[in-house]
């Protein structure tokens, strides 16, 4: 070997597998597959909600052709309209009352007896959830509180029928004003 081949200077090896960049971004398969689960995905939420939409029903029989059991028609008895005091805000509040109850027809004579025998101790528990009550609730639109209270009452006092259903079918409270006395 000469000097003169051993001072040549190394020349690089050349790169084989270098990778080549691609401009163009996601393989054209890759969309195409993300695509197809898309659309699968799309047609299985819409026969999941298609199955779980409510069921169009169909009267059997003509409304007109409907009669009413005797016995079965809903009536309403006064329980009572008068005038409750609440004292939970630290002021003086005079709450003016009408209470409700709706029975079922054949139950109208056991309710007014029931309700005779036990009128003070239904005043009593009235005027006692009235003067428990916070004043939101008193002062609740649809007097939700006030109801599931009376309801509770009613039913314990009230009881059942002879085929087992509640005697008091709903408490009704159309007038509720609440008046501060100083």
């Amino acid at each position: 070997m000469s000097a003169k081949e051993e001072k040549k200077p190394e020349q690089p090896a050349p790169e084989v597998d270098k990778p080549v960049a691609k401009s163009g971004g996601l393989p054209i398969k890759t969309i195409g597959i993300v695509g197809v689960v898309m659309l699968l995905e799309a047609a299985a939420l819409f026969v999941l909600f298609k199955a779980m939409r409510p069921k169009a029903t169909h009267a059997e029989v003509d409304p007109s052709q409907l009669v009413t059991v005797t016995g079965d028609k809903t009536i309403e008895i006064k329980v009572v309209d008068d005038k409750f005091q609440n004292l939970q805000t630290g002021k003086v509040w005079l709450w003016d009352l009408a209470i409700f109850i709706q029975t079922k027809e054949r139950n109208r004579e056991t309710v007014e007896n029931k309700l005779k025998q036990r009128n003070a101790e239904v005043l009593e528990e009235i005027s006692r959830i009235i003067s428990r009550a916070q004043h939101t609730q008193l002062k609740e639109p649809d007097r939700q509180a006030l109801n599931r209270q009376l309801s509770a009452m009613f039913e314990k006092i009230f009881g059942n029928d002879d085929k087992g259903e509640p005697l008091i079918e709903r408490v009704m409270i159309p007038k509720a004003r609440g008046f501060q006395i100083e």
